[in-house]
């Protein structure tokens, strides 16, 4: 499975990135500037034809692209030569002006964000499904063998184990995917609840924790979610047992078991065995699991137990266009708050994923997806790839050298100043930009190595 989800990853981040090169393909050609190839995917060329003047080639690697533009010989040789300016030979990208090489540089980051609006907007028209658990909670701090921490905003907030929230600051939550979504991107940010307890409504605010390790921002509750069977694994220890889906456990070695906290509370003291009381078409039966345990400690019984299915709301092509405006939108400015975090002290290791780890995680919700069918894989695959399009738009912004917006800037100089840029400075300037990138790429793919190895 592992192996899968770093292919279908592969693919996927491939094309996040053949919609950025192909930005910067189209606005070079707009822009007079001779693009002397084009391939689809990287290393080496399998296939290739040339069409006015442009190699269009397909390579190995299934990753991406690239975008070659006339030029790079003639800086080369600028540099080498020692020369204060650099030869414009007649269709390369210094031989423009400076205006176009900007749109030209901002196509690739503006294809990104125009392919996001257009997947969030055609996922918000075609309609979608996802898998989750309703509101009600349940306090961590109720779980001691579970929880991390002996209180949390929660505890401070006066929520109980057993409430719904039904509303944060002004926004309905009908699941816990949606109170996920209100809280996790507002770390230290006061919200307000609307609560439901014993058929009133209480109201309260809480402000969430960052999570050092996650980044997110998090009360300190779980999903309270009723200890009914939704799959058995076959040959596992819960289908020896008997357990079916459907079957509700009432009891574990005794203890009532309310919901699946309880459950996964029991399974945390690694039992032998577990003798189990359930209840099946209002009958109660009788058994005992005799679960295995991974390295890590954790149980292996074979059952999951069973989550709602929830479907998007009905919109028609111009509330798609709004929904995804609205969605591109927020995930841009969740990706600037983001940047802000990195300053607050979180666990770099963990919170901070490179190349490896997001072509895993790409992978994997589109596999997941797929265990529900081909169109839920799809529109998760394309909700992710919107969140990663909107990243890869604003990371290649800033003004960091090697990066779009590190030549946009030497962009904007050149037109405010009227003086070209330098070739030796132009060159050290990018050397810069690719030591620092360069850096981060190899720290993150140590981090994201780890990371896999623990899967």
């Amino acid at each position: 499975m592992l192996i899968l989800d770093i292919l279908i990853g592969l693919i996927g981040l491939g094309v996040v990135i053949f919609v950025h090169e192909s930005g910067h393909f189209v606005a070079a050609k707009l822009s007079g500037i001779t693009v002397e190839a084009f391939s689809i995917g990287w290393g080496k060329k399998l296939a290739s034809f040339t069409r006015n003047g442009t190699e269009y080639r397909i390579s190995m690697l299934p990753i991406g692209g690239y975008c070659k533009m006339k030029g790079e010989e003639l800086l080369r040789k600028a540099i080498e030569n020692s020369d204060d300016k650099i030869e414009t030979a007649e269709g390369s990208l210094f031989s423009v002006s400076p205006f176009k090489r900007l749109l030209t540089y901002l196509a690739g980051p503006a294809s990104n964000l125009l392919f996001a609006f257009a997947a969030m907007s055609f996922v918000w028209l075609v309609g979608f499904t996802f898998q989750s658990v309703g509101n009600k909670i349940v306090l961590m701090t109720d779980y001691p063998k579970l929880a991390s921490q002996s209180i949390y905003p929660a505890n401070r907030a006066g929520l109980e184990t057993g409430d719904r929230i039904i509303d944060v600051n002004g926004r309905p939550i009908r699941n816990f995917q949606d109170l996920e979504q209100a809280v996790a991107p507002n770390p230290n940010e006061r919200l307000a609840l609307t609560v439901e307890r014993d058929g009133k409504t209480v109201q309260l605010h809480v402000t969430p924790k960052l999570d050092k390790n996650s980044g997110a921002g998090i009360i300190g509750v779980s999903a309270w979610v009723d200890p009914t069977i939704g799959k058995v694994k076959s040959g596992s220890a819960a289908f020896v047992a008997g357990l079916k889906p459907g079957d509700t456990i009432l009891t574990a070695n005794g203890k009532k078991i309310a919901n699946t906290m309880d459950y996964a509370e029991l399974l945390k003291s690694q039992p032998d065995k577990i003798s189990i009381t359930y209840g099946r078409n209002g009958a109660v039966h009788d058994t005992t699991i005799v679960p295995s345990y991974g390295s890590s400690g954790s149980a292996e019984t074979g059952l999951t137990f069973k989550i709602n299915t929830y479907h998007s709301q009905r919109v028609g092509f111009f509330g798609a266009i709004a929904k995804g405006f609205q969605e591109t939108g927020n995930t841009l400015s969740l990706t600037v708050k983001s940047i802000g975090l990195l300053f607050q002290g979180i666990n770099f290791r963990q919170a901070v994923s490179g190349p490896v780890r997001i072509t895993y995680y790409v992978g994997q919700i589109a596999t997941q997806g797929f265990q529900f069918g081909v169109g839920e894989g799809l529109t998760n695959l394309l909700r992710f790839l919107s969140i990663l399009s909107v990243a890869l738009f604003f990371m290649n912004l800033l003004p960091i050298p090697a990066l779009d917006g590190g030549l946009i800037v030497l962009a904007v100089a050149e037109m405010f100043t009227g003086r070209t840029v330098k070739p030796r400075f132009f060159y050290r300037y990018q050397v810069i930009g690719f030591m620092l990138v360069f850096g981060l790429i190899i720290l993150t793919t140590f981090n994201d190595v780890f990371f896999l190895m623990k899967q």
